[in-house]
């Protein structure tokens, strides 16, 4: 495919149409790890397409829409310099909507002068995230049944979260795990009503990206091809894009305990740092790819249900899909559907991560993972592409 042939107006998250040559958007390399400067988000006012969205799946007006993204970036930039000043208390944080600040969990009020000198808020808790993350891990380890959906820490709460599939709340594997789960830590029951599974789909026409017989999404550009979903495809297995021509194939993947990959680009295919916004938004420009804290504002763009927006749930959660757990995913209520796995998680102008999973749909909702995009670039050496 050449660029002067491409008429199509929404692509995929990676390929955009023609008229991006003449946008004049050039791709800019980002560090592996995001230094202080690309970790910064843009002060660059929201598209009236991301207020829109916001104030849809949201229920905030533009100026609330404009104050939370403000508070966000904020919130985003200050989470080192908080941790740091909370050592050894340090118990989690996140990002509170109501008073628009990043709020910490401390074990103990020694360190919370300190804390609010940085313009965080401080709260109170039990036990310390290297406690409750160490619980987590023997969980990781020690595999679930298919009743148990997933696992996380809770800072706020100070306790392990364990989502449980409600038909299966009294099946005796189940009832089993909680009772382990819950001899060494606090342990907080939440039923779901459906398990969690990943987000491929069979072939359909006029959709982003193929492999064999599954559609998926494509996530973000970086340096020789895109990231997206590792349970997608295998290295080696040839990608085709909406229109059937070759794109490249996948040079690397993995697929359960991660759920990563990267894909080579060529044939006349080519990158930019554009996330697709499905005419619901503009086309939204990749800056960088600072992690957003727990309780912001994000977005997803995929190939089947488009663009939706929500809030970060959790951070560092296990997924117990069939094909076994994935480990360290970012919990969202943006909904999701089959076709959409791979696809762009951004906050603001930030990438966060590419659709793993999650159970519901767009009509009725529901939750989605997605893994995080700065463990994609550091395992596979590459580099983001940014405007």
């Amino acid at each position: 495919m050449r660029r002067s042939t491409l008429t199509r107006t929404a692509l995929s998250a990676l390929l955009v149409v023609g008229t991006w040559a003449t946008a004049g958007l050039v791709p800019a390399s980002a560090a592996d790890t995001p230094s202080a400067a690309s970790s910064a988000r843009s002060t660059q006012p929201a598209s009236d397409g991301l207020l829109s969205a916001m104030r849809k799946d949201l229920g905030l007006t533009a100026a609330q829409a404009r104050a939370r993204l403000a508070s966000e970036r904020t919130a985003t930039a200050l989470q080192g310099t908080a941790r740091r000043a909370a050592g050894s208390s340090y118990g989690g944080d996140w990002y509170d909507a109501k008073s628009g600040k990043l709020t910490v969990a401390l074990t103990g009020g020694g360190r919370a002068d300190a804390v609010r000198a940085t313009g965080a808020a401080v709260r109170l808790v039990e036990h310390s995230a290297r406690e409750l993350d160490a619980v987590k891990k023997r969980l990781d380890r020690g595999g679930a049944p298919a009743g148990v959906s997933s696992w996380h820490v809770d800072p706020g709460a100070s306790r392990v979260v364990v989502d449980v599939v409600a038909s299966a709340k009294n099946d005796n594997d189940v009832r089993s795990f909680i009772e382990r789960a819950g001899r060494s830590a606090p342990v907080t029951v939440n039923e779901v009503p459906a398990a969690a599974r990943t987000l491929s789909a069979g072939t359909v026409g006029g959709d982003p990206y193929y492999t064999g017989n599954v559609r998926c999404s494509i996530g973000f550009s970086v340096n020789g091809g895109f990231v997206t979903a590792g349970h997608c495809g295998q290295p080696g297995a040839a990608v085709s894009g909406w229109d059937g021509s070759a794109v490249g194939s996948f040079q690397g993947s993995s697929f359960p305990g991660d759920d990563y990959a990267w894909v080579s680009v060529g044939n006349g295919w080519w990158t930019v740092p554009v996330v697709l916004g499905w005419g619901t938004v503009s086309d939204q420009l990749v800056r960088g790819s600072a992690a957003a804290p727990v309780g912001a504002s994000i977005c997803r763009s995929g190939s089947t249900s488009h663009w939706h927006c929500g809030n970060v749930l959790a951070t560092n959660e296990t997924v117990n899909y069939s094909q076994g757990a994935v480990n360290e995913l970012t919990k969202t209520n943006v909904c999701a559907e089959p076709g959409d796995s791979g696809g762009s998680f951004i906050s603001g102008d930030q990438a966060q991560g590419v659709t793993s999973g999650g159970w519901g749909d767009c009509t009725g909702g529901g939750e989605t993972w997605f893994q995080p995009i700065n463990e994609i670039l550091s395992r596979y050496g590459l580099t983001l592409t940014t405007a």
